[in-house]
């Protein structure tokens, strides 16, 4: 569980990419919800919450989701994300939601109801952060409305998304470096250690 000079780039280079992809995608939610976001749109929110999911997935060390997500976060916001440096307070709720899913697996489960549990995770961090920052005065029917919305978009596009560029990943070669490239493919269900 010690975290080498390889397993740091690649989480950061994740978190970089993804950062553009972020900033990307800020301005087109902007555009399309027009600074007041109906509760349906956040069903595209996912998006934001895949570092969250995809970097423990590939290098299964504590702390992965966390570092990716807030690098991610960190280059919108130096991009100029339409939220400012309130990104970095996003990418560190959704980044500890996905991390304390794979921590009640001592990271060592890696399958895909941990996944998809994971992107859940990530929603539920993002909803605590935009509903005490940006809906507070909105009714709490409404909030449970768009809490919906974002852990259905965690768990089908940061979970379920995350599991599969992890297997379109993996016969390239590209993951031979982590545990994620060299195990076969993980059971659906059922207890499984880092190999």
């Amino acid at each position: 569980m010690r975290w080498r000079t390889i397993d740091i780039v690649v989480t950061a280079a994740l978190g970089v990419a993804f950062g553009v992809v972020f900033w990307v995608w800020g301005l087109v939610f902007s555009a399309v919800g027009a600074g007041s976001f109906a509760p349906p749109l956040y069903i595209l929110s996912g998006v934001w919450l895949i570092p969250a999911v995809l970097a423990p997935l590939i290098v299964r060390l504590p702390g992965a989701g966390l570092l990716a997500e807030f690098m991610a976060a960190a280059v919108s916001a130096l991009l100029g994300s339409v939220w400012g440096l309130d990104t970095l307070a996003s990418g560190l709720m959704q980044g500890a939601g996905a991390e304390l899913v794979f921590a009640l697996g001592l990271y060592r489960r890696w399958t895909l109801p941990v996944t998809l549990l994971a992107g859940a995770g990530a929603a539920i961090g993002e909803w605590f952060h935009d509903m005490t920052i940006y809906f507070v005065e909105v009714d709490f029917a409404i909030q449970l409305t768009y809490g919906a919305w974002m852990l259905v978009s965690g768990v089908i596009i940061a979970g379920l998304g995350s599991w599969y560029l992890l297997r379109v990943l993996r016969p390239t070669g590209v993951l031979a470096a982590f545990p994620s490239g060299r195990s076969g493919p993980e059971p659906v269900s059922g207890p499984e250690s880092a190999s």
